[in-house]
């Protein structure tokens, strides 16, 4: 297949091309290397590859690049709530106008698979699991913005969207301001971690196993689409401090403790069902320790200031 992925040097993305163009499919990839990542290198001697450096907002540039195009990854995003607070007329322009820009230029036969976020979910009730039929309350722009277009993905027909966790694990344009892969850099150099509101519930999921779950939509298009899907670990609704506890096991020196006075400004907090999506087939592959373990020998290579969203 002819595949577009926007955003396709990012955290995700970078991940996805190699595994998409091993697949046998023609891969279109539009970037603006916002953070001057050197992550398709590896990629360029593909002859199915091509890249356009240039900004997903550009009408002209996306219509010509969406032509002939079978399908649609949009994974061009300001990611996370404090980037999305810290610029929030870029984040609209990107998140929510380059997509429903998308959704206009595009012909109905072409698919789209969209990554949205859990976080849609906002405070969740206790004890209880969201699933795609829980009402979404989402708490920050980011969120907000992710809800507000996934419902006009999901209402123009053939899309699928997937609600993802919070995503960990080392990528060769590495984030270290996602939670696991922060607390376990913390773990490592700083060997402590003062834990607001500790009891605060989230999921997790390997970068990798993201890049499956949009390969899986792919390869069930017809029978999944026009839905939601959580896509997270089942074994890992997590709060703060169990997810230390983790990291606690590989790192013994690691020492943590929840502050008394204070707030989280992330005020997110729920278990999440992925039983949706494990009941087309789908399975993860890696584990959170399995991905802590991956991170402690990452970061043998890399370091915090430049591989960061804010």
């Amino acid at each position: 297949m002819k595949i577009l992925v926007t955003g396709g040097a990012g955290y995700l993305g970078s991940i996805m091309v190699p595994m998409l163009l091993e697949k046998g499919n023609k891969v279109i990839v539009v970037d603006n290397f916002l953070y001057n990542q050197t992550s398709l290198l590896d990629c360029c001697n593909r002859k199915e590859l091509q890249i356009i450096r240039g900004d997903v907002r550009n009408q002209a540039l996306m219509s010509d690049a969406m032509r002939d195009i079978d399908v649609i990854f949009p994974l061009a995003c300001l990611v996370g709530a404090p980037l999305c607070e810290k610029m929030p007329l870029e984040a609209k322009s990107i998140n929510y106008d380059a997509i429903k820009m998308i959704l206009e230029l595009r012909s109905k036969s072409q698919l789209i698979i969209f990554p949205t976020t859990n976080s849609g979910y906002g405070v969740g009730q206790k004890g209880l699991h969201c699933t795609e039929e829980t009402p979404l309350n989402p708490i920050s722009l980011y969120g907000k913005l992710k809800v507000q277009i996934e419902n006009e993905l999901l209402a123009s027909g053939n899309a699928i969207s997937l609600r993802l966790a919070t995503v960990f694990g080392i990528s060769p344009r590495m984030r270290i301001d996602l939670l696991v892969n922060d607390f376990t850099y913390r773990a490592l150099y700083d060997r402590f971690l003062v834990l607001f509101e500790a009891r605060f519930m989230r999921n997790y999921i390997h970068v990798r196993d993201v890049a499956s779950a949009f390969v899986h939509c792919l390869e069930n298009f017809r029978t999944m689409k026009d839905n939601p899907y959580n896509v997270g670990l089942s074994s890992a609704n997590l709060s703060k401090w169990q997810l230390c506890e983790e990291i606690k096991k590989q790192l013994p020196n690691f020492y943590f403790v929840e502050a008394e006075v204070g707030e989280d400004p992330d005020k997110r907090d729920y278990m999440v069902s992925n039983a949706k999506i494990e009941g087309t087939g789908f399975k993860t592959m890696q584990s959170i320790q399995d991905g802590i373990a991956e991170l402690i020998k990452g970061y043998q290579v890399v370091r915090r200031s430049q591989y960061s969203n804010v």
